[in-house]
């Protein structure tokens, strides 16, 4: 099963993955001439590699913004990345069910990402995803799933989009 180009979705997560945070020795690479923040703006949007974009988008996958960043996503960093408006995941309001998710371990994006997905195969990248949220998935989900997670102080690295491009070619 796939999204509805056919394709399998990525689930996109954007401060960690994308814009890489906390501390890293000899800090972390910025990357100038992206749109200009306006003002109130995220500090770390200059930690957001353009070279991204291009090796997202040869994924086979649709892409998928996953984040609290919502529409915004859209507006801010697909132009840093060079990606066209993407779909995102609109998230619930929380419930008791979600309390109880949380407090026995589970991210909270899991049961909406799966419900999402509806049966469609889909990677979901985050810096958050655990053991937890495999286990949940892989009772919960009828499709083929990958559930990656980025270290949060590298963001998507070269071995993550070499991992997602495999995991993708084969379902």
């Amino acid at each position: 099963m796939t999204g509805p180009g056919g394709l399998p979705l990525l689930f996109l997560d954007v401060d960690g993955p994308l814009i890489p945070f906390g501390p890293r020795t000899g800090g972390h690479p910025v990357y100038p001439g992206g749109p200009p923040p306006a003002a109130g703006a995220n500090p770390l949007l200059d930690r957001i590699d353009p070279a991204l974009g291009p090796r997202l988008t040869a994924l086979a996958c649709e892409l998928v913004w996953a984040t609290t960043w919502a529409d915004e996503a859209n507006a801010v960093v697909a132009p840093r990345l060079g990606l066209p408006e993407l779909r995102v995941v609109t998230w619930p309001a929380p419930s008791d069910e979600d309390e109880r998710d949380v407090r026995a371990g589970l991210h909270w994006k899991t049961r909406p990402l799966v419900a999402w997905a509806a049966g469609c195969a889909f990677a979901w990248v985050d810096d958050e995803i655990t053991e937890r949220d495999r286990r949940w998935v892989a009772a919960h989900h009828a499709g083929p799933a990958l559930l990656h997670r980025v270290d949060p102080g590298l963001g998507l690295t070269d071995a993550d989009l070499r991992l997602l491009d495999v995991w993708l070619r084969t379902v």
